[in-house]
């Protein structure tokens, strides 16, 4: 989130990516910098022991509500 929040500071569009577990935390670090309520992807927890399909679902899903960030969409 640090690196996300910061990248956004300097108008460089920026995605943070949290697995579920971290969700909180990831709020907490937004508030904190600053950022309250920055948008982020959240994907599954854990991703250690995921398959290569669960890993591509992931990551598709990932893009797709990244580039909606992006645009200025809800996550």
């Amino acid at each position: 989130m640090h690196d996300a929040v910061t990248g956004e500071k300097l108008g460089i569009p920026s995605i943070g990516v949290m697995t579920t577990k971290f969700v909180s935390a990831a709020d907490l670090m937004s508030r904190v910098l600053g950022a309250d309520g920055f948008s982020f992807v959240t994907i599954d927890h854990p991703i250690s022991s995921a398959t290569p399909d669960k890993l591509l679902n992931c990551a598709q899903q990932a893009v797709v509500t990244s580039a909606k960030i992006l645009v200025g969409g809800a996550q």
